[in-house]
This record gives C-alpha cells, structure tokens and sequence, in this order.
C-alpha cells in the first residue's frame, strides 16, 4: 500500500500546538483565535481545524473537512503535474565514417526533432579500432552542431564517454526574429553603388 505524504504534511485539530491561530475558511469570522477556541469553532460545524501554513505569526488554519482538504489537495498537484513540461530527447548515431548522404539525412531528422521542442543527443559510435578515429568523430559532431545553430544550441559541447562521444543539443526559444542572411552577391552590389 502507498503511504499518503499529503496527510502526514498537515496537522489537524488537537494536533495544533500553538497558542494563537489566524482562521480563515467558509462561514467562519476570519481572525485571530486562540487554538482552543478555533479548535471549538470548527467542532461546532462539524468540520476539522486544518493547520495550513505553520510558518506563518500566527500560523493560519482553515475550517473545513479534512478529506474534501486532501482531496483538492491532491486534485491541485495532479493538475500541476499534468501542466509541467516533459522533456523528450530523442538519440541521432552516427560512425566514424559517416557518409555525406547518411548525414544530410539524420541532419533533416534533427532539425524536425528541435522544431518540435525535443532535445538531441547526437552521438558518435565507436567499434573495436575506429576509436583511433575520435578526432574525425569530433569534428563530424562539432559539423553538425554548426549546421544546426539556426535550430539549436549547444548543451554540451562533444565529450567521449567510454565507446561514444557525445554532444546535446536543445532548441531555441522562439519568438525572436531570424537575422537576415547576407549573401556575397548583394555585397558585391551595394559596393559598385
């Protein structure tokens, strides 16, 4: 059976050991109280006295019932969690030797993977010899990191890691307006003028 931390995060009624308490809740006065009295409120309403925040001079505590409490409680945090950003990364491979072709190709794989807000782990493989290749290893990743600048930046610049090495790569914010490309041709124009 799974132990309930929510219930074991707040203390209830004579559980209260303080001498004055701030109330607050559903038709109820809201003020200062002493404990006993808060405590006698809540029990005429057939409701809990709920310490909420004990940090608090005087700690504040809410007149209600404890399981509709823990409830909602419990309703808020799953709501929280379903709102939190999951973050996917997805693996790119490639050897040593990697062709032109196979390059492009992954190359368009990962340019999709960060327009779509997914990290990249591109890493290169190493077999049996062709770890006297890791220099050509480091370039090809330090290559493919350039080429995916507009897409994305570096998390983690190439590092070996046993037979791999490895680079992250996470996506830009978007939002900001891409720079406008210069080519060589207009230059040549602007200086005849």
């Amino acid at each position: 059976m799974k132990k309930d931390n929510l219930k074991d995060q707040y203390r209830i009624n004579e559980k209260i050991r303080v001498k004055e308490v701030r109330l607050v809740g559903e038709n109820v006065e809201q003020g200062v109280y002493s404990a006993a009295e808060a405590l006698k409120i809540a029990r005429n309403q057939g409701l809990d006295l709920i310490e909420i925040s004990p940090n608090a001079v005087p700690p504040v505590c809410r007149v209600s019932d404890y399981q509709k409490f823990i409830y909602q409680q419990k309703k808020r945090q799953k709501e929280q969690k379903a709102k939190s950003v999951k973050i996917v990364v997805k693996e790119i491979r490639f050897g040593p030797q990697t062709d032109d072709h196979d390059y492009n190709f992954k190359l368009k794989h990962a340019k999709g993977f960060l327009e779509e807000g997914a990290k990249v782990k591109a890493y290169v493989f190493f077999r049996g010899r062709s770890i006297l290749f890791k220099e050509q290893g480091e370039v090809l990743l330090l290559r493919f990191a350039s080429d995916l600048e507009d897409y994305g930046k570096v998390e983690q610049l190439p590092a070996l890691e046993g037979k791999k090495m490895i680079i992250m790569l996470s996506p830009k914010k978007t939002g900001g307006a891409p720079k406008p490309v210069v080519k060589p041709v207009e230059l040549k124009k602007e200086e005849e003028q």
